[in-house]
């Protein structure tokens, strides 16, 4: 029975690794795009290398899961394509003898998502956001890229192009006022970036400008009129500052986030966003179970040599499950549809279900 057993682990812990890696590289692929762009810009690699290793614990929540299913499917179908499933049960081996090990190892998995999701994902997630943020203004020129939107803080500023040397051509600059307003517009012909890293300061230095006050500047300047030079500084540091002090809270650790919601609660103010955020970390760690108890009958069923069968009804499982907690997180604004307890659904529907069609498997 050993022997048995560790033939189908073996198969199982293959296929897991080779699903994780392909899966955990796709996943990280979109956000090395922006470190990668850094680097090209003089960042240093050493930033890029934190940075994989502050995003990857999150990464693996997401990805380990949905290797399970992946490894689930193309083993036991290939079992059951071989008919080997049916000759080890005609030797009286049960469906649960033959995948307890794996049982095993998938209880062993959710237990590492579980201490990603709620000790060591969440605070590195928080500092590869910082590093970023730091990577960024070390090059802020990398901001300016033409036909896209930079907001600094109450400031929108678009790009028309860029040179190789950095600098900016057709600029146009808008301080606003309101949710659909502006009190002044600075169009310029070109302009410069200057920062000082010891003040945290970063100045757009613009040249040839047009300048429009819809209310009065500091000058008291009011309407349009043509100035040679015109500077604009956003102080970087302040705002780095700020977000040291305060920490979201899908960046903190299980403890701090029970305190916060506690303290929320002591100041009579609405936690479904904070509950939220704890019942999803929870609901996304114990998915390797999920994943495992559904994926199981299904690749028996469907009895196919192929693997790309398996792919497939891996890729739409997995999506369907992620998409369902992403929308009942979409809900914290309508508390009243308790969304922290809907999160739930995904996994119990899974569970209830992958459990009732390996019983029934069994029973056969």
């Amino acid at each position: 029975m050993s022997i048995l057993n560790w033939y189908v682990l073996r198969g199982f812990l293959v296929a897991f690794f080779m699903a994780i890696l392909i899966l955990t590289f796709g996943m990280t692929g979109a956000n090395l795009i922006k470190v990668l762009g850094l680097i090209s810009e003089g960042a240093s690699a050493w930033a890029f290398l934190q940075f994989v290793l502050y995003i990857l614990p999150i990464v693996l929540t997401f990805t380990v899961p949905w290797a399970v299913m992946v490894a689930v499917m193309l083993v036991f179908g290939r079992l059951s394509a071989d008919n080997e499933i049916t000759a080890m049960r005609a030797c009286g081996i049960s469906i649960m003898q033959i995948v307890s090990p794996i049982m095993l190892v998938t209880v062993l998995l959710t237990a590492l998502c579980l201490y990603l999701q709620v000790e060591v994902g969440p605070p590195l997630l928080g500092k590869s956001r910082t590093l970023l943020k730091n990577a960024v203004m070390e090059q802020p020129k990398s901001l300016f890229e033409p036909g896209r939107q930079i907001n600094f803080q109450n400031t929108l500023i678009y790009i028309d192009d860029k040179e190789p040397s950095g600098r900016l051509r057709g600029i146009d600059l808008y301080v606003l006022s309101g949710t659909n307003s502006y009190s002044q517009n600075i169009s310029a012909a070109y302009g410069d970036i200057v920062v000082d890293n010891d003040k945290k300061l970063l100045t757009i230095v613009m040249y040839d400008c047009m300048i429009d006050n819809k209310q009065p500047d500091t000058s008291g300047h009011v309407g349009r009129f043509f100035s040679k030079q015109f500077e604009f500084t956003y102080d970087f540091g302040k705002l780095t500052n700020a977000e040291r002090v305060w920490v979201k809270p899908k960046h903190m650790k299980l403890t701090d986030l029970m305190g916060r919601i506690r303290m929320t609660r002591e100041l009579n103010r609405d936690t479904t966003d904070l509950e939220v955020e704890l019942n999803q970390r929870i609901a996304f760690a114990l998915s390797p179970i999920a994943f495992l108890l559904l994926g199981l009958p299904l690749a028996i069923r469907t009895s196919r040599r192929e693997t790309s069968i398996g792919l497939f009804m891996s890729v739409i499982l997995a999506g369907v499950f992620f998409l369902s907690i992403i929308l009942c997180d979409s809900l914290t604004k309508f508390p009243r549809l308790y969304p922290q307890y809907l999160l739930w659904l995904p996994n119990i529907i899974f569970q209830a279900l992958g459990a009732t069609m390996t019983f029934m498997i069994s029973r056969k």
